[in-house]
């Protein structure tokens, strides 16, 4: 589509200025190459006339005729005549401007993050412990996130609520950077519970899917709500459950204590629980033994549960070669003006 400058727009110089030129997309480009043509045709005309005005001197006079700066007006029409053809170039052209809009249209999805914060997140199997693991994936989980709301859920021997599902993805930063060992006073491994506080969110979601991430050594061990019991829940309310263990196997060394006493303990993952939780619910358990091992489980969710992401486009696409057509039309105006006057006809004597 194509629109003209409203009102008498089109006679500000603004529009040879070489920002604005640079400012155009060119339909036809090659027009513009030819702009060095006219005055090099120009020139080639002048050269030929003033060859042949020497000779007819010669021939005509004897002496020097004198120079006087009135005899370079005879040109004007010509350099008018010239920059029409040129602006006509511009104008075949086709400079035009194009805005484009692109409207982003995304069916987000809902996500629950269930953080263990029992005192066995403490251990240093993963560095420095494996809390703040876990923390680390969990904020890059949340920036590779598009229209999807987020809730986090932490728990010890008791569960909380610590954000509920929002867009704020800020908040929901803040919140896990936030999250510490030992905010809940009371220790153990409460999974049912946490579970129940995430369906709790979850349930009267309208979300197209709806997903709880369980991070957790897998012992259940507190707690009043059975976490087989609580998968089944899940899977009725439609809720897809990816549990994540973490802990290697064997002998890990505690942080030393008030005394400087180094204590290694013995400790071991609770599989089977994690893998049922997922299975009852129609989702997957992971295993986690290294911080590495971690980053790629979280990558694969957050590609299992993409948010499709439509773009829509409107383009707005304005002609502008009218304005120069217009100015085009004033030169040729001009220079028939000179070729048919006195002052012209005087100029050629």
């Amino acid at each position: 589509m194509w629109q003209t400058p409203s009102d008498y727009t089109w006679l500000n110089v603004s529009w040879f200025s070489w920002r604005t030129w640079q400012s155009f997309d060119w339909e036809n480009p090659a027009f513009l190459y030819a702009l060095l043509a006219v005055p090099l045709l120009f020139l080639l005309r002048w050269l030929l006339h003033l060859r042949f005005r020497k000779k007819l001197d010669v021939a005509l006079f004897e002496g020097k005729a004198k120079w006087h700066w009135t005899s370079t007006l005879r040109y004007v029409p010509d350099l008018v005549f010239g920059l029409f053809l040129m602006l006509v170039l511009v104008a075949l052209a086709r400079p035009q401007k194009t805005d484009e809009t692109i409207e982003q249209y995304a069916e987000g999805i809902d996500i629950v993050l269930v953080m263990d914060v029992s005192g066995s997140m403490e251990l240093t199997d993963f560095k420095p412990n494996r809390l703040e693991a876990a923390k680390k994936v969990a904020l890059q989980f949340v920036n590779g996130r598009v229209q999807d709301r987020i809730g986090v859920v932490v728990f010890a021997g008791q569960a909380f609520s610590l954000v509920p599902l929002t867009t704020d993805y800020t908040l929901v930063k803040e919140s896990i950077e936030g999250i510490e060992l030992n905010m809940i006073p009371e220790d153990g491994t409460a999974i049912g519970s946490a579970l129940a506080v995430a369906l709790n969110r979850l349930r009267e979601s309208t979300a197209k899917s709806k997903v709880c991430i369980l991070i957790s050594d897998g012992e259940n061990t507190a707690g009043s709500l059975d976490p087989e019991l609580a998968a089944q829940l899940a899977h009725a309310f439609q809720v897809k459950l990816y549990t994540v263990g973490i802990g290697r196997e064997g002998t890990i060394q505690l942080p030393p204590d008030s005394t400087g006493k180094v204590v290694t303990v013995q400790t071991g993952l609770e599989e089977k629980t994690l893998r049922q939780l997922a299975s009852l619910s129609e989702g997957q358990f992971y295993r986690a033994q290294d911080a590495n091992t971690l980053t790629s489980i979280f990558k694969k969710i957050n590609t299992l549960e993409k948010t499709e992401v439509k773009e829509t486009r409107y383009r707005d696409t304005k002609d502008y070669y009218q304005v120069y057509l217009r100015w085009a039309f004033l030169l040729l105006l001009l220079w028939l003006l000179l070729k048919n006057t006195f002052f012209t006809n005087a100029l050629e004597d």
